[in-house]
């Protein structure tokens, strides 16, 4: 008979386990002559208490043993953390369709039909050793990329945090600047304090929106119900110069069902969705807040209305993706607003979206789950 070489990097180690010693003998020599560590079993018993002590490259299992049978070594393989990464490859005179379904719901990756082929046990033995290798690799380069990534967030958070000092003192002082300066302040320092104002301001505004972002990828928080109104309130107050600046005209919904979720991300959303409403929306903007009970869905939709111009179809798809923009914009912008908003509700448990108005301009909305649905 010709034999196959392996494929594979020699001194892959192997443990075969089969109660008949005719088939343990003839599956030794064949797989030691192609430079495989070749381990043996002569039952189940024998098997889980070698694995015990060694972690072979791939186990042949032969599935008719007394005691222990090959599908019960298997699943107590898989169930072991220490095991459980080690590929199993079925050997059994069992061709009934249940029984190799059997073997591969208990975790086998292979089956072999007896009696042997031995070209093709050496086929699958470097198919599924390959492919292993490349999980591990890849598996490695995961915890690696999480790790890296998990530095490169800490770091930003870190940044982050040390900007917002610099970033108040400058405001601190143009202030102070202002407040010193009274009758004696030019039309043109007036104008430089100014920018350095609004300029700060932005840079701010960016700062909060990247630990936010930062947050919500990593904190832990318990959801809690939702005093919505109140909420709405807080954000509305945070907006209070904008809102005088372009007269805008916000209506109230009567009817606010209640809702879980984290509140200071909540009043994050509305600071967002109120912001672009400003800046999208009429002139004046004319904006109606209000909700919706899902019930079907035990959810409880938010949105936010506008007068603007609405969204044109293209660009809708684009709208929650970091750092992009959907026009002209009244107000300086950072393109990360949406995102962030998406991020944040789904971390508690709703989705996001907009449709443009039948009567002219958008609609935002957010949904969360309902106090009804956790309760049930």
């Amino acid at each position: 008979m010709e034999h196959m070489e392996a494929d594979v990097m020699t001194q892959k180690q192997i443990l075969v386990v089969d109660d008949i010693p005719s088939n343990l003998h003839l599956l030794f020599r064949y797989l030691k002559r192609l430079d495989f560590k070749v381990l043996i079993a002569e039952n189940g018993e024998h098997a889980l208490k070698q694995l015990g002590y060694c972690h072979p490259d791939l186990i042949l299992l032969d599935i008719m043993m007394p005691g222990v049978d090959g599908f019960e070594v298997c699943r107590r393989l898989k169930k072991n953390p220490a095991t459980a990464d080690i590929p199993v490859i079925f050997m059994s005179a069992l061709t009934e369709t249940i029984d190799k379904v059997t073997g591969f719901e208990v975790g086998g990756v292979d089956y072999l039909t007896k009696p042997l082929q031995y070209e093709e046990v050496l086929a699958r033995i470097n198919a599924h050793l390959s492919l292993n290798e490349l999980r591990q690799t890849l598996t490695h380069k995961n915890a690696a990329l999480r790790q890296q990534n998990k530095e490169l967030q800490a770091f930003g958070h870190t940044v982050a945090h040390d900007l917002k000092t610099p970033v108040n003192g400058l405001l601190g002082s143009a202030e102070a600047l202002r407040a010193n300066l009274g009758e004696n302040l030019t039309p043109r320092a007036d104008k430089y304090l100014s920018f350095i104002n609004q300029t700060s301001q932005k840079i701010r505004h960016i700062i909060d929106a990247l630990l936010l972002l930062s947050e919500s990828r990593e904190a832990e928080v318990a959801l809690t119900p939702l005093d919505m109104p109140s909420i709405i309130d807080s954000a509305i107050q945070r907006l209070e110069t904008r809102i005088n600046t372009f007269n805008v005209e916000i209506t109230m919904g009567q009817n606010w069902p209640q809702a879980i979720g984290y509140a200071p991300w909540i009043e994050e959303v509305w600071v967002n969705y109120l912001s672009n409403a400003i800046m999208y929306g009429g002139m004046p903007p004319q904006l109606i807040l209000d909700a919706v009970l899902d019930e079907p869905h035990g959810q409880v939709r938010f949105q936010i209305s506008d007068n603007g111009l609405g969204v044109a179809p293209e660009l809708q798809e684009k709208l929650f993706i970091p750092f992009s923009r959907i026009g002209s914009q009244r107000l300086p912008g950072h393109g990360l607003g949406l995102s962030i908003v998406q991020r944040i509700i789904e971390r508690c448990g709703g989705n996001t979206g907009m449709h443009n108005r039948d009567k002219g301009g958008a609609c935002f909305y957010f949904t969360l789950p309902s106090t009804s649905l956790s309760k049930g």
